[in-house]
């Protein structure tokens, strides 16, 4: 495009957003047909947005703009990206815009140009459903006037009558029932509008969908209407139900409970005394008929929640009013009874249980709690990305405070890690129908900056067991044919080469040997998981495996609490991924080995030791001197400073002269003052 016609673009695109309208006549109706179909075709990014000039104007409502364009014979149904309420939708229309944004007059416009009153977006969502959503009662009938269909669902199988019930349009769903509706269409998750009425609160449309004949059914996960209300703490929807003569005593029992203990445990909706008042309210329900007591099931306690077991009577419930701590557990324990452990509910007031523990500095009850909501996760197939950087923003602030950290848990966590790393890969392999693959391999990407925190967190809490103060034990220096720790202790000793010098006989070698054993299991323990960890293989999406990103000064660390232990790049976490099997010669998607990456550090003299160390572990890993990237850059090539260079020369006997000799023939002698170096260094 000329800058000629690239000036007069933008100079239309911003009087249709600004709604001038004159300046927008006297521009186009200078111009041949072509030039207006072409100026008017033109996609402009702003803000994250993709529009053209009828998109933009119609999504800010200026009618003369708009009046103005139709005039020059637009594309009615071309496409763009706007931004509504923080949602990005891709694939809308003029039409879809002005139905979103309320312009009742927009719309008419449009419609009466001959726009595609049906046009759906990328997620099949129509225009009616955009003016469903926005409660445009008066944009909703005009558009169904006009032959707009209500039964269109966008691709989660999601209804017009389900997001007005969603967004509590009373008027628009009671339009939307009266022109035959269905008011038990089920979205993919199993749910009905009424579903939607009421974990959102809106008794009214509860009443009229009941009213209109809507069944009370279970979605995916088996919870009612009613049982939604009440784990979303909708006591105004939980009594209703319970008013109602269809629903019997074990369901208000169920509900009531419920209610009490997700008032106990809602982060937005917290309140013990209404979380009492309804649990009271249950137990009530259970023993007011003398003559048929609903009993409480038997139930396993589960150990994070203290292995608390659920109060069975009104005395039992009452004797625990006043103390929190223990409403807090009993409630914990009731969600999981009542809604299952398969439900993806479960575990977020857990992990908020938790969350309230570690700012009161109790980390010990927080880690149990986190580890069994990563448990139930898990178990469900739910994604945990959140979570493990959660563990090791906690493990870091209680490393980097002082307080005693298990290694256990950090050891679940890292095979947690696993995991879901699998997951992740296997999903980019294999998507499934709701399988977001960008978003995944977005996922992954955090998961293996989040594997490397967890790996140098497991480093410190060995090394600060054990390594610091035993000399002869290093994590760094184990054996990869080791299986265990008694394989060590079954090879002569070997990592205590040391001795044993100055130890007591008798129990206090006993101990120290004791010691020694579960020290050596812990490091076995890394380094098994670590080589899971490599075996998957994962990549960033711009193809870094672990190694890379170990190596690269680029890689981001999280500044809560976890900047405190960990950075990048780091030496200690790059032996280890070697020893387990890393691979010192892949590749990024530009051909960039992990040497490639290293050897630009801007810290080489400040931190010499780090950078000298992670050349010389890949080096002498069989790391190529020679191999040239996307840009035919060596790693020698990319060095910005001479102490990269200089320690690339150093070895050069061992790793340069009789390995790759060709690749430094072409080398000059301002390059790496290679005729400088001391003869001894370079030959001896």
């Amino acid at each position: 495009m000329s800058s000629g016609m690239e000036s007069m673009r933008k100079k239309v695109y911003h009087a249709a957003k600004e709604g001038m309208s004159i300046s927008l006549y006297t521009l186009l109706s200078v111009k041949s047909p072509e030039d207006c179909q072409h100026l008017l075709s033109q996609v402009v990014e702003e803000d994250g947005q993709k529009c053209t000039p009828l998109i933009i104007t119609a999504r800010n409502g200026h009618e003369r703009a708009v009046r103005t364009l139709l005039k020059f014979s637009p594309d009615l149904e071309q496409e763009g990206t706007v931004k509504f309420d923080g949602y990005v939708i891709e694939g809308a229309s003029p039409l879809w815009c002005a139905a979103g944004a309320g312009h009742l007059g927009v719309v008419k416009m449009l419609v009466r140009a001959g726009a595609n009153v049906n046009h759906p977006t990328k997620t099949n969502s129509t225009p009616l459903r955009a003016a469903c959503f926005d409660g445009r009662l008066d944009i909703v009938k005009y558009l169904t006037d006009h032959g707009a269909n209500i039964h269109i669902t966008n691709k989660y199988n999601n209804t017009c009558l389900m997001i007005a019930a969603y967004k509590g349009h009373v008027d628009v769903v009671q339009f939307l029932l009266e022109l035959g509706a269905n008011p038990d269409e089920k979205a993919h998750c199993g749910a009905t509008a009424l579903h939607f009425a009421a974990e959102c609160g809106h008794v009214k449309i509860v009443r009229e969908l009941l009213g209109h004949g809507a069944k009370i059914t279970q979605n995916e996960h088996g919870m009612t209407p009613l049982i939604a209300a009440a784990e979303r703490t909708r006591s105004d929807v939980v009594e209703y139900f319970r008013s109602r003569p269809d629903v019997s005593r074990q369901e208000k029992v169920d509900a009531l409970e419920l209610l009490g203990a997700s008032f106990a445990s809602d982060k937005d909706n917290y309140n013990i005394e209404l979380a009492f008042k309804y649990m009271m309210k249950g137990m009530q329900e259970r023993y007011c008929d003398p003559d048929i007591i609903l009993s409480k099931p038997p139930s396993n306690p589960v150990a994070a929640y203290e292995s608390r077991i659920e109060c069975k009577t009104v005395e039992e419930l009452e004797s625990i009013r006043h103390n929190s701590g223990a409403l807090h557990m009993e409630s914990l324990a009731i969600r999981e009874r009542i809604l299952g452990p398969h439900n993806p509910e479960v575990p977020h007031p857990v992990i908020f249980r938790g969350a309230v523990f570690a700012d009161n500095a109790r980390f010990d009850r927080c880690l149990q709690l986190w580890v069994h909501a990563l448990r139930l996760k898990q178990m469900n197939k739910v994604c945990v990305m959140k979570d493990l950087l959660r563990f090791a923003q906690v493990f870091s602030q209680m490393l980097h405070v002082g307080v005693q950290l298990e290694f256990e848990v950090v050891h679940e966590v890292l095979g947690a890690t696993v995991l879901e790393l699998k997951r992740n890969k296997d999903k980019i392999l294999c998507p499934g129908p709701k399988d977001d693959v960008d978003n995944i391999k977005e996922e992954m990407e955090s998961n293996m900056i989040t594997a490397l925190y967890l790996i140098m967190i497991a480093v410190c809490v060995a090394k600060g067991r054990s390594s610091s103060s035993l000399p002869g034990v290093s994590i760094i220096n184990y054996d990869p044919g080791m299986n265990n720790g008694v394989g060590a202790l079954n090879r002569g000793m070997r990592v205590v080469g040391f001795g044993m010098r100055g130890v007591e006989r008798g129990d206090t070698a006993r101990q120290s040997l004791q010691q020694l054993h579960q020290d050596v299991e812990k490091e076995s323990q890394i380094h098994h998981a670590v080589y899971s960890l490599v075996q998957v293989d994962a990549r960033t999406r711009t193809g870094q495996t672990l190694l890379h990103l170990a190596v690269n000064p680029e890689t981001p660390v999280d500044d809560f609490h976890t900047n405190h232990i960990c950075r990048f790049p780091c030496a200690t976490t790059t032996k280890l991924l070697i020893a387990c099997g890393a691979d010192a010669n892949c590749m990024d998607n530009y051909r960039n080995t992990p040497l490639h990456l290293i050897v630009p550090y801007q810290k080489a003299v400040s931190d010499f030791l780090t950078l000298h160390n992670i050349i010389m572990a890949l080096i002498e890993s069989g790391a190529h001197m020679d191999t040239v990237n996307q840009l035919g850059a060596t790693p020698f090539d990319s060095a910005t400073t001479g102490i990269e260079k200089h320690i690339f020369i150093t070895y050069c006997k061992s790793f340069l002269y009789y390995q790759c000799f060709p690749s430094i023939a072409h080398l000059s002698y301002n390059d790496c003052n290679f005729f400088s170096c001391p003869i001894d260094m370079i030959f001896s």
